[in-house]
């Protein structure tokens, strides 16, 4: 980097919101397993804490030397499910992830997932049925389960099923307005290499220990975008991309320094753009800086799709391996120009369902009333499962029925997760529909052997 490089990243990060959004240390639990509870979770805790010892440290002085904000140090365990199987007490398990994530002082764990996009097995559905109960005894524990994958179709028990859990976990939450949901993900096509809560999951094809990083920098799009006025696509979306690689190019110096002093492989950048609730550090912002009145108007898809691919584009030539979910995030209430267009009525649960298609994940971090039956819950999954499938790229849903909330009202997380209107949802039944069951087969284009 030369000298005018490193005097614009310093006015990135003082000026614009430029942050490491996660440093995530991904841990295999594999010789972990034990057909005793306690034994197993015993094991799961001391191999957490024995790993993760020195990782928030070492991020905090990363950060102090380099001057680059690093907002939270996370970890991401193998899925429980494959550890806890045959043991039955599976809240042991959360408890150990809880446990040592507070021992080492991280932010967040997650990887209490599961895995039924085709069939779960009886083990498996118990361990689904834990969910609520581990995410409200827990502090610090994610959740995620994947029900759907483009090779294997979408598992529609295992929708409905979610629809339920869903809707137990913010019950068991309500007196923190209904948090567990918060911190649970149902996937479609679900990624190995997350670094992002509450997603994130140590993949069986990682190894036994692995750094990913996630960046964040909606705010420098913005600022970039800002002198670009009247421009064409073309240049706008060449402005994105040489942002996007400065971005990315801090990532990649961040998770190899964090390697080389932890003695720990680096694995992936994720160079999605995470916004948070800070006025200006908007993934909105940036689609209203391309002449939209407000995020959510007609256009507001085709923007969004210029701007996860220019993202990518950027990126992935200033990281030797990009991975996790990577483009743009669009969760509500983390997203400041999102919560304004929710409440002016700009923006829509329809409008942010088409968004999806052409976004990193999906619909993220959506408050809905307490009332919201589990099958419309489970409904809005399968919508969201079938963009992912189709499309062959990953789709989630993290919605949050907030208990005793209305549409009109609002509810606020604090922190990361900000403050969220309550949106209304279609309330024509989609109840029929879901008691089907059964498994929509993967579409044609599956089948590439």
């Amino acid at each position: 980097m030369n000298q005018n490089d490193i005097l614009k990243t310093i006015d990135m990060i003082s000026k614009q919101n430029l942050d490491i959004r996660t440093i995530t240390m991904g841990i295999s639990l594999l010789d972990c397993v034990s057909d005793d509870a306690k034994v197993g979770a015993k094991r799961v805790y001391e191999k957490i804490v024995r790993q993760a010892k020195r990782l928030v440290p070492t991020g905090e002085a990363i950060e102090s030397e380099f001057g680059i904000p690093i907002v939270n140090k996370r970890i991401s365990v193998t899925p429980i499910s494959l550890i806890s199987q045959g043991c039955g007490d599976y809240i042991l398990f959360a408890k150990a992830m809880d446990k040592a994530a507070k021992e080492v002082g991280v932010d967040f764990i997650g990887g209490y997932s599961a895995f039924v996009q085709k069939a779960a097995t009886q083990a498996e559905k118990d361990f689904i049925d834990t969910i609520p109960d581990a995410l409200a005894q827990t502090d610090l524990v994610c959740s995620s389960v994947n029900i759907g994958t483009t090779r294997a179709g979408i598992n529609m028990d295992a929708v409905a099923h979610m629809g339920r859990i869903i809707k137990k976990s913010a019950e068991l939450t309500a007196d923190r307005d209904g948090i567990g949901a918060a911190k649970l993900v149902v996937f479609a096509n679900a990624v190995e290499d997350n670094p992002f809560m509450a997603g994130a999951f140590h993949g069986t094809g990682e190894g036994d220990c692995v750094i990913n990083v996630g960046v964040s920098g909606p705010g420098v799009v913005k600022v970039a975008l800002e002198n670009k006025k009247g421009q064409p696509f073309d240049e706008i979306a060449d402005t994105i991309k040489r942002t996007a690689f400065n971005i990315t190019r801090m990532g990649q110096l961040v998770a190899r320094e964090a390697s080389r002093r932890l003695n720990v492989p680096f694995g992936i950048v994720d160079l999605s753009l995470a916004p948070t609730p800070a006025i200006g550090d908007s993934v909105a912002y940036i689609l209203e800086e391309m002449g939209l009145e407000t995020c959510g108007a007609h256009g507001t898809t085709a923007a969004l799709a210029l701007l996860n691919d220019a993202v990518k584009k950027g990126g992935i030539m200033a990281s030797s391996h990009v991975g996790g979910l990577s483009g743009a995030f669009i969760p509500v209430s983390e997203d400041a120009g999102m919560i304004h267009a929710v409440e002016t009525g700009a923006l829509t649960l329809s409008k942010l369902e088409a968004m999806t298609c052409v976004c990193s994940v999906g619909l993220d971090m959506i408050a809905l009333p307490g009332d919201t039956p589990d099958y419309v819950i489970a409904a809005i999954i399968a919508d969201e499962a079938a963009i992912g499938m189709v499309n062959t790229k990953t789709t989630a849903v993290r919605l949050i029925p907030v208990p005793n909330k209305k549409v009109g009202e609002s509810v606020s997380f604090g922190g990361l997760l900000g403050r969220a209107p309550i949106m209304p949802y279609n309330a024509n039944s989609p109840k029929e529909f879901i008691e089907r069951g059964g498994r929509i087969p993967a579409p044609l284009h599956a089948q590439r052997n």
